[in-house]
């Protein structure tokens, strides 16, 4: 049975493709660093599947011991682990740079940027004894050089994992792990509609831009896992919500209204 570790995946984007990969016969490790929340998505899991293909281990991304020790736990209950998704991540609340505190930016950037490259530098060393192995990294805002106001952080972080990611697989072209990225596009998850500062202007546009372009999970991360099961190839970048995606969904949004998302969610009075 084939295996695959997830980052961050007590809930979000992160369980949703522990349930797919499960659903594809892959026996899944989960892992985060708050022991209630993981051990309720365990529990979840494998009331849905079976205790067998479900392993729960603790880890916070910014400690190289824990990302080891994941590794370490995972390897040793299921024999081997074929895909490791670098998924963990903290968001930006919705607020300028000037007005946030310095635990916040170093939050984001040790988890998103530092948390990544000594996730992927281990377990590629890791894989590479094993002889075989996938790891991919997430993408998010700002991998594509996109930048807005209130999310510089945020936008920073992942702009810099872009740029360590290719520079990676660069020099790891001949080596038998795949490295490669994969991009969820804008997804309804706790993370992207965490509280935030936003006067109503900027709630109505980001509700507006939401119902346009935005998924749920469950739409996302069948198609996710399904690229990374059948890939073979080293440095693919699987992007859900590409270029044309996007021009189509705009297109069709003078004619259909999605609602994903209503005024009420982000407490907008409609009188």
């Amino acid at each position: 049975m084939e295996h695959a570790v997830i980052t961050g995946s007590s809930s979000g984007i992160g369980f949703g493709l522990a349930t797919e990969f499960l659903k594809n016969g892959f026996s899944v490790t989960i892992s985060g660093k708050n022991d209630e929340k993981l051990n309720s998505a365990g529990g979840k899991l494998i009331k849905s599947f079976s205790k067998n293909s479900v392993h729960i281990q603790t880890c916070d991304v910014r400690s190289c011991s824990d990302i080891k020790n994941l590794w370490n736990s995972a390897k040793n209950r299921f024999g081997h682990v074929d895909i490791w998704i670098n998924n963990a991540g903290t968001g930006q609340d919705f607020i300028f740079i000037k007005d946030l505190e310095e635990d916040a930016i170093n939050l984001i950037i040790d988890t998103n940027i530092k948390g990544v490259i000594q996730a992927s530098r281990i377990i590629y060393n890791k894989m590479s004894e094993q002889g075989f192995g996938a790891v991919y990294n997430m993408e998010g805002f700002g991998s594509d050089g996109r930048k807005m106001q209130k999310m510089s952080i945020y936008g920073t972080s992942k702009s810099a994992l872009s740029y360590f990611t290719k520079s990676f697989i660069k020099e790891t072209i001949h080596s038998p792990v795949i490295i490669g990225t994969i991009s969820p596009g804008m997804v309804l998850t706790d993370l992207f509609l965490r509280p935030a500062d936003r006067d109503v202007k900027e709630a109505k546009h980001f509700l507006k831009i939401t119902n346009i372009l935005a998924d749920k999970v469950e739409t996302v991360t069948p198609w996710l896992v399904n690229k990374m099961i059948n890939n073979t190839t080293h440095g693919k970048s699987f992007n859900w919500l590409n270029s044309r995606k996007v021009t189509a969904r705009f297109i069709s949004s003078l004619f259909r209204k999605r609602k994903l998302l209503y005024p009420a969610d982000l407490n907008i009075k409609t009188n």
